[in-house]
């Protein structure tokens, strides 16, 4: 059988995680609709062994460098299909899911996609819980929001850019190259990512995002309408969902201060130039999980 999609997964030392992921999607009767790619990147666990132990249809390439771009460029360097639908190793995803992102950019006029979204917050500290309540009334997680674990491209969204450029917010790069009306959420198929379990993990994995914008703003990766307000207007907007809740305000405080705090800290890593460090939350990343 022909497949029908690529999917891609970067892997970078996700040995404990991995293999749920591909169980799901390398299970009968849908993998052969399927072309799995992981690429496994400066990996200094047995994460490319945990691959190809799943099933003989996944291709496992294994490479020196530790980036998540490159995997991206090696996937699509060895990849033979469109639609591409780019999976983050720690998430989950149904195979119907993925197939679902490939019949909705059959559609004329769509090139990106991604799944609804959930964010699993068993386990998670207290305030965790909290700043991701109020995550999901943000003008950016209600506007056409793509990415954050799992999108797809068309042959034509792809051909939007040449290779992928070294920046940390891949997820981000490629949504801003398109605007909201290229973009399709779908509503009934999902992805399932793990929050970080302390406010700690959260809020390193939120410098990570702020540096990772920061550097997309310098880079000016897009002219395309983006749907998204900047940092200070995004929270004022967000103020004005949950002024007259009182049972949010904590949240919004929380919320705000991670963001806020995390936007100083990418400041302060950009300005004495220190080297980009992924910030990766390995709070969620057992293989209990």
């Amino acid at each position: 059988m022909t497949p029908l999609v690529s999917v891609i997964i970067p892997a970078h030392n996700e040995s404990a995680v991995l293999g749920r992921l591909l169980h799901e999607l390398a299970q009968p009767p849908l993998r052969d609709s399927m072309e799995i790619i992981v690429v496994a990147n400066g990996c200094t666990d047995d994460t490319a062994r945990v691959a190809g132990s799943v099933h003989d249809s996944i291709r496992v390439l294994d490479i020196a460098e530790g980036s998540k771009t490159a995997a991206l460029n090696a996937g699509d360097r060895h990849a033979t299909v469109f639609p591409r639908v780019y999976v983050d190793a720690d998430v989950l995803i149904a195979q119907e899911a993925v197939l679902e992102l490939a019949a909705t950019l059959s559609q004329p006029g769509a090139f990106i996609a991604s799944p609804r979204l959930i964010v699993e917050t068993a386990g998670a500290s207290w305030a965790v819980k909290q700043h991701y309540r109020l995550w999901e009334l943000t003008h950016y997680r209600r506007t056409a929001h793509i990415g954050s674990g799992v999108y797809a491209l068309s042959r034509a969204g792809r051909e939007r850019f040449a290779d992928w450029p070294p920046v940390i917010a891949d997820d981000r790069f490629v949504q801003l190259l398109f605007s909201i009306q290229e973009r399709r959420t779908l509503s009934e198929s999902v992805f399932v990512v793990h929050s970080p379990r302390t406010l700690r993990a959260q809020l390193r994995r939120a410098v990570r995002i702020a540096r990772g914008n920061r550097e997309l703003a310098e880079m000016s990766a897009s002219s395309s309408d983006s749907g998204s307000l900047p940092g200070s207007s995004a929270l004022l907007h967000l103020l004005t969902q949950v002024a007259g809740k009182p049972s949010l305000w904590p949240g919004f405080v929380i919320y705000a201060v991670t963001n806020l705090t995390a936007r100083i800290w990418a400041e302060v890593e950009i300005r004495t130039h220190r080297p980009r460090i992924w910030h990766r939350d390995d709070t969620t990343r057992t293989a209990d999980d």
